[in-house]
């Protein structure tokens, strides 16, 4: 899942993400049909699914600099709106784009983030659908094959491109394993309802290069020290009308193992929807069945800005064991006011086993805290 924003169908939820705040823009009318089972076709489902409303591509991390630990997201969102799409203007907003970047000084403890919104075309917002090739203003993600990918096939570099306020990303992405198609190979369900669900997939454990600029300092990424997570989920469906919002993880294991958890919420805090899935090298996916998926918060943060409420350290029960999740700052509340409107937690964090051994670090996502998804 991914950072929230736009389009959502939750995480994968993704960033993974749009879904933050487009409900109250009046985006998304109308009910969702059930989304057929398909085979994903790459490189083509790298790229965009206009005929889908929501779309987004997701990028969380962590890397060295310098001898001191930074976290970093960024989020490509696309959604179709509905009640342009049979006007003939050429300056008709059919598509619109957003973006959020956000850098996690974890020494520092501090948070710097930022977002765009335009919509799509005029050379000011673009997103191909041949492969991942988004541009959105000075904000840009591109894909690209690697000669020699895991298993021998063909591997994913994703590219990007960031200068947010105050900070700035020049990342660079390698795949080191296979696609991991979330869900029944690739169609994941978000809800109780066939409608609620996505086509989703993942690429966890990316090698990570290039530079970070924080307050003008340009420092270069220490080599072998970077790890990240990219999701790509896309939907025609929307929230079920019970949930509120969703906490999501998506964890790199130090042992190469790609863990994700998500749970959508109702209004007094009980699981609506759960899911997730493991995967470790060489293995096969296992996905968690909803009933299987356990969320417990167990240390609260409360934001000064929004007033939201929100939990840090989470205990994370699964099939493959039960977790520990700490954030590794408090304060990684963002407002996306100015693009998709919602306020979210997303932020770099911890992951302990039962008997609290370091075992992994990623991204927590939390959504509808500050206030109920309307989507």
């Amino acid at each position: 899942m991914a950072p929230p924003a736009l389009p959502f169908t939750p995480p994968g939820l993704r960033r993974r993400t749009v879904a933050l705040g487009l409900g109250a823009l009046g985006l998304w009318p109308g009910a969702a049909p059930g989304l057929p089972a398909r085979v994903l076709q790459f490189p083509r489902d790298h790229g965009s699914h206009p005929e889908l409303r929501t779309e987004w591509w997701y990028i969380t991390g962590h890397v060295q600099t310098q001898g001191q630990p930074w976290g970093f997201q960024l989020t490509f969102f696309r959604s179709r709106v509905d009640g342009t799409q049979h006007l003939q203007s050429a300056f008709a907003a059919k598509q619109l784009l957003f973006a959020h970047a956000a850098v996690t000084d974890v020494q520092g403890q501090r948070l710097r983030h930022d977002q765009r919104i335009a919509r799509a075309g005029f050379g000011v917002a673009q997103a191909s659908e041949a492969d991942t090739r988004i541009r959105l203003q000075d904000w840009v993600l591109e894909r690209s094959n690697t000669p020699s990918g895991p298993l021998g096939a063909a591997g994913s570099r994703y590219t990007a491109q960031i200068a947010g306020s105050g900070f700035a990303l020049d990342l660079q992405f390698d795949s080191t394993q296979p696609v991991l198609l979330q869900g029944r190979q690739g169609l994941s369900r978000k809800g109780p309802d066939a409608a609620q669900a996505s086509y989703y997939y993942s690429q966890p454990q990316l090698n990570v290069r290039g530079s970070l600029t924080v307050a003008g300092r340009r420092m270069a990424v220490a080599p072998g020290t970077g790890r990240a997570w990219m999701d790509h989920e896309w939907s025609e469906a929307l929230l079920h009308p019970e949930a509120v919002g969703w906490d999501w993880i998506g964890m790199n294991l130090h042992d190469g193992s790609a863990l994700t958890a998500f749970r959508l919420r109702r209004a007094d805090g009980s699981a609506l929807w759960a899911g997730g899935s493991l995967r470790a090298p060489g293995k096969a996916v296992q996905v968690f069945d909803p009933q299987a998926v356990v969320f417990t918060p167990e240390r609260f943060w409360t934001s000064p800005h929004s007033g939201a409420r929100y939990p840090v350290r989470w205990q994370v029960q699964t099939p493959v064991g039960v977790f520990g999740v700490r954030a590794l700052l408090d304060a990684q509340e963002l407002d996306s006011s100015s693009s998709t409107g919602a306020i979210y937690w997303e932020g770099l964090s911890d992951l302990a086993d039962s008997a609290g051994h370091a075992v992994g670090r990623g991204y927590l996502e939390m959504t509808g805290y500050a206030k109920p998804l309307r989507l």
